[in-house]
């Protein structure tokens, strides 16, 4: 749990996108991520997160396709933070399933989750444990990072917070996306 609530770019794009976007979009972006949790809880109890913690190409591919995702939409955020926000609704193809796959990728190539899932969490599961074991791993962080982010959507998608945001919008996009940019150009720089 206090993986999943400690600030990072799963943070930073499921609230953003939820201030920005809409509440659909963010929730969207939640299940993403919590999807990416379940894949890399599934990845830990399989003994592959082990495995790509131990071997460094695999790591750094991981480390390095995370970091340019992380500059890439930093810089959308920053050169698209003064332009006015579309009125158009979101639709099911550009809108909720875009959410929930930038949330996954965000996710799945955010090296604090491969720490945590790769090392941590690999480790402390039981090498012999019963299936139910592994299932309520997987299930239990799913849920958890469910809960989290899209509560955390619902949050910074209602009026009054919402409302706050938007009319800072130029500002808050810029420092999000500062904030990506930084944490991607921080993980292109890091051993």
């Amino acid at each position: 749990m206090l993986s999943v609530v400690s600030p990072g770019p799963n943070f930073a794009i499921v609230t953003s996108t939820a201030t920005l976007r809409s509440r659909r979009a963010g929730v969207a972006t939640g299940l993403g991520l919590a999807a990416a949790s379940a894949t890399w809880a599934l990845l830990a109890v399989a003994g592959l997160g082990l495995i790509v913690t131990q071997v460094e190409w695999l790591y750094l591919g991981i480390k390095l396709a995370g970091a340019l995702y992380l500059i890439w939409i930093g810089l959308r955020m920053i050169l698209g933070a003064r332009k006015p926000l579309a009125a158009a609704p979101d639709t099911l193809e550009s809108g909720v399933f875009a959410s929930a796959r930038k949330g996954y990728l965000v996710s799945m190539t955010n090296p604090k989750a491969l720490a945590f899932y790769g090392s941590i969490f690999a480790v402390m599961v039981p090498a012999h444990a019963p299936a139910w074991f592994y299932a309520a791993i997987v299930s239990i962080g799913a849920s958890v990072s469910c809960l989290w982010y899209c509560g955390m959507a619902v949050l910074f998608s209602s009026p009054s917070v919402r409302g706050g945001f938007m009319r800072f919008k130029a500002v808050f996009e810029t420092l999000m996306g500062v904030f990506l940019l930084g944490m991607g150009g921080r993980l292109l720089l890091s051993r």
